[in-house]
C-alpha cells in the first residue's frame, strides 16, 4: 500500500453497500443497537470520498459497549478502542469481509452527534460538499496511501471538517437541517 490515497466521484454503490453491511450485521446486534447509521463521505450523495464506507452502530448507553464489543470480536473483528476519539469505539473489519469502518457509539454522544449531524449537514449544502470534494481529490493527490501519508491527509483536512462540523451543530441549534 505504497501508492497515492485513492478518493472516488460519489457512486451511487456506496448505499448499496452499505445496505449489505448492515444487513450482515443487523441480527448479531438487534437486541443492542438502536440504529446502524451509514456515515462519512459515502454516505452524501455527490461527495467525493474514499470508497471504504463508514457505519456506526449506536447503543443506548454505555452500559451495552463491553457486549457489543465482544459480539463483533466474535464475529472477526478487531477491537481498535477509540483510536483517540473518546466515546467511540473502532473495530477493524475481519480480512474477508468487504472494507469498511465501523464504530459503536452512544446515542446522542459527541462522536454519535458529529458523524450524523455533518453528514445530513452536508446533504443539504451541495456548495460544502463541492468544496469538501475538491479539498479531499487535491489532497489525495499530494499524499501516499502509507500510515504517514494517511496521518498528513487527514490533518490537512482537519481545519475544512471542524468548520463543517461547527456550522453543522449551528444550523441544529438553529431548527435547520
Amino acid at each position: 500500500m505504497t501508492g497515492m490515497i485513492v478518493v472516488s466521484d460519489y457512486d451511487p454503490e456506496w448505499s448499496e453497500r452499505f445496505e449489505d453491511l448492515r444487513q450482515r450485521l443487523a441480527p448479531h446486534v438487534a437486541n443492542l443497537a438502536v440504529s446502524i447509521e451509514h456515515v462519512g463521505s459515502t454516505a452524501v450523495p455527490g461527495c467525493a470520498a474514499k470508497p471504504i464506507i463508514d457505519l456506526d452502530i449506536v447503543v443506548s448507553e454505555e452500559a451495552v459497549i463491553p457486549e457489543l464489543i465482544s459480539r463483533l470480536t466474535g464475529l472477526g473483528y478487531c477491537h481498535e478502542g477509540d483510536l483517540g476519539v473518546r466515546g467511540r469505539e473502532a473495530f477493524q473489519a475481519p480480512a474477508a469481509a468487504p472494507e469498511h469502518h465501523l464504530y459503536g457509539v452512544i446515542a446522542g454522544s459527541k462522536p454519535h452527534l458529529d458523524h450524523v449531524l455533518l453528514r445530513d449537514y452536508l446533504c443539504q449544502r451541495p456548495d460544502e460538499v463541492q468544496r469538501y470534494s475538491t479539498l479531499k481529490v487535491a489532497l489525495a493527490q499530494r499524499f501516499r496511501a502509507d500510515s504517514k501519508g494517511r496521518a498528513a491527509y487527514s490533518a490537512a483536512k482537519s481545519a475544512l471538517v471542524e468548520e463543517l462540523l461547527a456550522k453543522s451543530y449551528a444550523a441544529r441549534a438553529a431548527g435547520e437541517s
